[in-house]
Formats: structure tokens, C-alpha cells, sequence
């Protein structure tokens, strides 16, 4: 493997160390490159990034810093989306939409006006959502925003700019990357289920029903009422998901809510994971090769303590160790994110999923690839992994009206951009809407999908446990032949 050496200016490092390398640790490890990190202007380099480009030692791509960006970084407001030939970029209030050009050649060198790496800083720790408006869940209304109004959440910018950065080091003539992904494929996928209501509640799932459907639903409210119609589809998702060649994740909530917590604002599911029907469950789905997950509580980030006991009673349950996880309802804390990722650290998870929005389809910090957040508190990378889910079903039902045009359209600008940027597609899809007349064309958009991406080919159909594995097996082995870069980690 070809180690790049990299020289970060002394200046950057001595101001934002921390956050500059992590941002392009993030970078190289995913694009899949090794690193020797150089300290001298004298000593000549493959990366430079600098203040100055005129004080720049030799290098073959030149990226200059913005340090005014990046003192300003929690005020910058997003205004639009820039382009420059392959590039898509985002454009800050306070820049002209007409740059010049940013990018250009010279003797064999490649140089970058704009500070891209701040870009992808800014993006991935999500600097925008201190400013948007919230739910009393915590749920963002983008209406009007730039990111809506752009459906930025579907360009995936970060790992755009470093798909990008991964042609033109090619061009440069560096050598072929680590694949990131296994069996020569282009990109991953993963399927997985949050099994929310599993058990119909007879007297309540009609008036539910009612409220999807409108008066046409009355028949099915009926046969709901009658006891002719379930939720409990465990084994009929096995089997549609075999016989295409997929295996899927179930995530199950481990605190047992009630109808009177749920009046109240705590909206856990109702089921008990220790049970004898779920234990059997937890068997069943071992033995097919289906991963089992902790679906965490609607408040599990309050206490580290209460996350913990779910996840141990999860794991008594099913009788195996629980490794991934993905919030309820999304709900991270609303106030302080990265104190919910910190959580996944201290309980000893592996992987989550949860970073992502409940309204709006796509990648919410516009990575499509899995990465170690950054805690900007502690100024360090954290130890679990996040896998960022793009589509759950409810974003093409439920919230049809936050995410325009057609679902099928829409999901296959995600399979394209997961594609082309070598990203990686979560798909969530809730246990109890495989019934087609409770929850018409649910399903049926489902099965589409991971029809789509089986029949291309190109992508490696996963479990989020083996992305989990592969993925921070690889990272491991990029950095074991690195040196440098090593602040914040």
C-alpha cells in the first residue's frame, strides 16, 4: 500500500489540530490510503495543507486553509449548494455563488483555493442543526431552509468531495486504494427493521388504520377489529428477504412501555423482549442468520446507566451479545447530540444507526460512508461506529409532503448516489407494515429497492453488524500503517 505523505501548516495544527486531523483521517481511511504526516516546509509531500499557498512546500495536491471559516465555524449558515466541474460544495452566507474557479492544474500539481476540509468539518459535525427549529421530540422543520430547499440530505456532499479528492489522487498518479468494500463491489447496503408494534392492540389499530386510510379504510378497520389481520410478520420478512439472497437486522426495544406512558409523551413500544414468544423469536432469527439489535427507548439517552440495563436485558433475552443499536423514534438528544454518540462509546456498542432525520429522506450530515464522529467537546474521535440510515419507509409515506416527487425516483437518486460515491445504503423498514392492505405499497417500495440493488450487482448486501465489522477492521488496518495524524483520536 502507498503511504502519502502529508504536511498540515504548524499554524492550523497549533489552532485546530484536533478537528484537522481527524477530518482527514476520515478522509484517507475511507478513500482507503495510508499516511506518513511530514513536519518540515523543506520536506516534500503528496498533501499539503496550508495557509498560504505561496509558502506551500512541494507537493502534488495543495489544499488551501480558510482560517477565518474555521474560527467562525458554529456561526457559518449554509445559503446554497456551489458546483465547480465535478465538485458540489457547500456555499456559506457569506460567499458569492459566482466564485472563481477553484480547482486548477499546474506543473503536475492539483490545487484547491477552497478549504474543502473544513467543508466536510463542518458538514459531518452537523453545524447547521444548532439553528433550526424542533419538535417537542426534537424533530427539525426545514421548511424554507436551504437544505431543503436543495435536498441537500440526498447529495451526500461530504462524501461527494471525497469521492472527488479519490479521482483526482488517481489522476495525480498515486497508486489504487484499499477497496472499500469486499468481493470487487461498488458500494453496500444494509437492510434492517425497527420492530416498534408487533402486536396489534385490537381495540386501537383501527382508529389508526382510520387515520391512514380516511373512510376507505373502514373494511380493514373491521377486519382489524375482528381480529383477522396481525403485525407479527417475523417470518414472512425471512422469507421474502432469503429467497432474494438478503439477510436484514431487527432492532427491538428492550423497555417495556405502556398506553398510559405513551398518552403521557413516552412512546415506547408495549411488547416484553422477555417473553417466551419473543425468546423463541430471538432463536428463530439466530438460526437464519438474521442479526438482532437494541431498538434503545424514546428516553435511553437521559442515563447512561438506563442504556446500559437495556442492553443487558436485550442481551439476556436473546441470549447473545448485542452489538449495533438504533434510537427510537431517532431520538438522540435533542439539545447535545454528541452526548447520545458518546453514550454508544460508554455502553461498549459497536455500531449505531441513528444519525439521521425522521422527516427528511437522505444522509444527514452528508456522509454516505460509516465514520467515527468527532465530539467536538472533548476534541476526540469516538469509538463507535455510526452507519447513517437514509431512507426509513415513513419518509415516502407518512412525510411524503418534506420529501417531493416520486418514491421511486427518489430512492433511486440514493442507490445512485450511494453508488457513485462508494457509499453505503441503510434501509429501514418497520416490522408491521408488510401486510399490503393495512399499509399499501409499503412492502411492495421495499422489496423494489432491494430488488433494484441485487439485480445490479454492484453493491455487497449486509447485515449493519458485518458492515460494522468489515468497516472498522479495515479503518484498523489503514492506520496500523500510518503514522502521524494522530491527534484526537
Amino acid at each position: 500500500m502507498q503511504r502519502l505523505k502529508i504536511f498540515i501548516d504548524p499554524l492550523l495544527q497549533s489552532k485546530y489540530g484536533p478537528e484537522i486531523c481527524w477530518t482527514w483521517r476520515l478522509l484517507l481511511t475511507g478513500i482507503g490510503y495510508s499516511w506518513e504526516e511530514v513536519s518540515s516546509h523543506d520536506s516534500e509531500s503528496d498533501i499539503a495543507y496550508v495557509t498560504s499557498l505561496e509558502q506551500s512546500p512541494k507537493s502534488r495536491l495543495c489544499v488551501r486553509a480558510n482560517l477565518d471559516h474555521w474560527d467562525r465555524l458554529s456561526s457559518l449558515r449554509l445559503k446554497t449548494v456551489g458546483h465547480y466541474d465535478s465538485l458540489s460544495y457547500p456555499l456559506f452566507e457569506d460567499e458569492h455563488s459566482s466564485s472563481p474557479s477553484i480547482c486548477f492544474k499546474s506543473n503536475d500539481r492539483l490545487v484547491c483555493e477552497r478549504d474543502i476540509i473544513f467543508d466536510i468539518f463542518w458538514l459531518i459535525t452537523g453545524q447547521e442543526e444548532r439553528h433550526w427549529p424542533k419538535d417537542k421530540h426534537g424533530f427539525f422543520n426545514l421548511n424554507g431552509a436551504p437544505f431543503f430547499q436543495e435536498q441537500v440530505f440526498r447529495l451526500a456532499l461530504a462524501s461527494s468531495i471525497g469521492f472527488l479528492l479519490e479521482k483526482e489522487f488517481l489522476c495525480l498518479g498515486f497508486s489504487e486504494p484499499v477497496p472499500r468494500w469486499p468481493h470487487k463491489k461498488r458500494a453496500a447496503a444494509c437492510l434492517s427493521h425497527d420492530v416498534d408494534y408487533p402486536e396489534i392492540i385490537r381495540w386501537l389499530e383501527p382508529i389508526r388504520v382510520i387515520g391512514r386510510q380516511g373512510l376507505s379504510g373502514f373494511r380493514t378497520a373491521t377486519s382489524v377489529l375482528a381480529g383477522a389481520r396481525t403485525h407479527w410478520h417475523f417470518l414472512s420478512w425471512v422469507q421474502m428477504e432469503k429467497d432474494i439472497g438478503a439477510r436484514s437486522a431487527f432492532y427491538f426495544v428492550a423497555r417495556q412501555g405502556s398506553l398510559l406512558q405513551f398518552a403521557f409523551g413516552t412512546p415506547d413500544p408495549f411488547y416484553n423482549v422477555r417473553s417466551e414468544r419473543f425468546r423463541q423469536l430471538f432463536n428463530y432469527l439466530t438460526d437464519e442468520g438474521f442479526e438482532i439489535g437494541l431498538h434503545a427507548s424514546y428516553l435511553a439517552f437521559e442515563s447512561r446507566k438506563k442504556f446500559a440495563a437495556e442492553r443487558e436485558i436485550l442481551q439476556q433475552a436473546s441470549g447473545q451479545e448485542i452489538c449495533g443499536n438504533r434510537h427510537h423514534y431517532w431520538q438522540l438528544n435533542p439539545e447535545d447530540v454528541e452526548s447520545t454518540l458518546m453514550l454508544h462509546e460508554q455502553i461498549g456498542l459497536k455500531y449505531d444507526t441513528s444519525l439521521t432525520h425522521e422527516r427528511y429522506v437522505g444522509w444527514r450530515r452528508g456522509l454516505s460512508w460509516p465514520f467515527f464522529p468527532f465530539h467536538q467537546a472533548e476534541r476526540r474521535q469516538l469509538k463507535t461506529l455510526q452507519i447513517p440510515t437514509a431512507w426509513m419507509d415513513d419518509h415516502l409515506f407518512g412525510h411524503l409532503k418534506h420529501n417531493p416527487g416520486d418514491r421511486f425516483e427518489t430512492l433511486q437518486t440514493l442507490i445512485d448516489k450511494a453508488a457513485e460515491h462508494g457509499g453505503c445504503l441503510v434501509i429501514d423498514v418497520h416490522d408491521y407494515v408488510f401486510d399490503d392492505t393495512l399499509f399499501p405499497n409499503w412492502r411492495k417500495t421495499y422489496y423494489w429497492l432491494i430488488k433494484n440493488l441485487i439485480d445490479r450487482s454492484d453493491f455487497w448486501i449486509a447485515t449493519p453488524g458485518e458492515i460494522a465489522d468489515h468497516w472498522t477492521s479495515r479503518y484498523s488496518s489503514i492506520l496500523d500503517l500510518s503514522y502521524g495524524l494522530r491527534e484526537g483520536l
